[in-house]
């Protein structure tokens, strides 16, 4: 019955209505070993406002393709579609 109220109020359909999961639950991937503000630390590096967006496209670009070595990260990397490669450089990357 709450399934049925909540689809009615569209509060279940708004990620699906945005075609794009929202960048914070995106980011809550990233969070486990980048720290919630991407601070790193521990031999993890950072990922807070490092890079430009295009260069963290390009950087997750290269963990996917491997090309770029990684303990975990190519394996990562290709969980993720281009779509969310820029939401999630949105969320990180230094302001252009």
């Amino acid at each position: 019955m709450l399934r049925h109220i909540l689809l009615a109020s569209g509060l279940l359909a708004a990620p699906a209505a945005m075609g794009q999961t929202p960048p914070h639950l995106l980011a809550g991937g990233c969070q486990g070993c980048h720290g919630v503000a991407g601070q790193g630390g521990h031999g993890i590096p950072m990922i807070h406002e490092t890079k430009t967006r295009a260069e963290f496209v390009a950087v997750m670009r290269e963990f996917r393709d491997n090309q770029r070595p990684g303990t975990v990260m190519g394996r990562i990397a290709r969980g993720y579609t281009e779509a969310e490669y820029a939401v999630l450089a949105q969320h990180f990357a230094k302001p252009e």
